[in-house]
């Protein structure tokens, strides 16, 4: 094998082994992404989740040290009995429009009438939250976080973010393959065409040496 054969086979298994990574890490984005965007249409009273999982932007400071504004949070769907004092929960703001959604630590739980509410505040704010938070605003308890994942995951969701960490992958992708099925299809009509003329070659040969 000649060196241009070498580094040409080289250079396709590192592009080969570079598509097939963009594939693992696109695919489940794409299939989790889907399945919220369904989840969200069907049911649009509640937040859309996988498994009972489900992934937040936190936007503000309010949870500082423990979470910080940008981060992707990762939540879990629970049942209010099972709040403790103490736990970080996800919920939608009693004050607010019933689709934004607040992550605060509970100071309180309140049990009137067999009804139950949760007095919460943000670690980082002065002063607690002024409303209570009744049971069916829970939305899930916070599990861990990605640091800063939030504000790549609200680029991905701009039109800039989608073209470039979506389409042009997928573009790229389409004419890599393009690019390596039409180079490959003109070196077998390259062969071909070579082992005809070599075969034609001996033909004419032959037919000479009969002549004699």
């Amino acid at each position: 094998m000649s060196n241009n054969q070498k580094t040409e086979a080289k250079s396709n298994k590192t592009l080969t082994i570079i598509g097939t990574i963009l594939c693992i890490i696109l695919t489940p984005i794409l299939l989790i992404n889907l399945t919220l965007i369904a989840k969200s249409y069907i049911n649009q009273d509640e937040v859309p989740s996988v498994g009972g999982w489900l992934p937040l932007i936190v936007l503000t400071d309010s949870m500082q040290p423990v979470i910080h504004g940008g981060d992707l949070i990762i939540c879990h769907t629970v049942e209010a009995e099972e709040i403790a004092v103490d736990d970080i929960i996800a919920f939608f703001d009693p004050a607010g429009n019933g689709t934004s959604i607040v992550t605060h630590r509970v100071l309180e739980i309140v049990e009137e009438n067999g009804d139950i509410s949760f007095r919460t505040k943000g670690d980082n704010n002065n002063a607690e939250d002024k409303l209570l938070v009744p049971a069916d605003k829970l939305v899930a308890i916070y599990k861990s976080r990605i640091p800063g994942a939030g504000n790549v995951a609200m680029f991905m969701q701009s039109t800039t973010g989608l073209i470039v960490c979506v389409v042009l992958p997928i573009i790229a992708l389409v004419a890599y393959d393009l690019l390596r099925r039409n180079k490959y299809e003109r070196k077998r009509d390259d062969d071909t065409a070579a082992l005809l003329a070599e075969l034609e070659a001996l033909r004419a040969e032959k037919a000479a040496k009969d002549d004699k």
